[in-house]
């Protein structure tokens, strides 16, 4: 009859191999847990984002949902529609859970170049910092840049529509404020 030799070195290392794997196992079961029970919240995306509920925007960066998706009347995507509407905690909150910097809507236009021609200069800046591309063009072939380089009285009709338009989604603007921070921007952008 043969006898079974025991290696104590063997043993205590399958030991601490075994210990080491469970550990490991549970804590990425763990995680996977904490994932699956965060919920969507009951706000759509774009919602939250229009009507600035940070919150509701964490929720669903927490559920995993799209922070690309586009809405389907100009195709903003949640950062677009956040830099449109200045909400800047937003859209460090999208930029910060690796929302697409170079999404475009329906006409072209970037983050960025919504950012620059609504003059959202803290937005402007948190996207230079996230490395965004500025030679990005819109469907008139303009940079982001480019479009706040023109003179102020010659687009000023076409701030005035926009304000008209999106004002009944809380849109704010101060046409002296933008008049004066278009250079800053144009700056921002070189």
């Amino acid at each position: 009859m043969k006898t079974l030799k025991s290696h104590p070195l063997k043993t205590l290392f399958t030991l601490v191999l075994v210990i080491i794997l469970s550990t490991a196992c549970g804590q990425s079961n763990k995680k996977e847990i904490e994932t699956a029970t965060a919920s969507v919240p009951e706000m759509d995306l774009q919602t939250a984002v229009i009507s600035g509920d940070l919150e509701a925007v964490r929720q669903h960066v927490a559920a995993g949902s799209d922070l690309n998706e586009k809405e389907p009347f100009n195709g903003s995507t949640p950062l677009i529609t956040a830099a449109t509407f200045g909400k800047t905690e937003i859209a460090k909150e999208l930029i910060d859970a690796g929302a697409d910097l170079s999404l475009k809507n329906n006409d072209g236009s970037t983050a960025l170049h919504s950012a620059a021609f609504f003059c959202r200069i803290e937005i402007v800046q948190l996207l230079l910092d996230a490395k965004v591309d500025k030679s990005l063009l819109n469907n008139y072939g303009a940079t982001a840049s480019q479009i706040v380089s023109g003179p102020f009285e010659e687009i000023k009709p076409i701030y005035e529509m926009m304000h008209q338009q999106l004002k009944p989604f809380g849109m704010q603007l101060d046409m002296a404020e933008i008049e004066k921070t278009r250079p800053v921007i144009v700056m921002m952008l070189q």
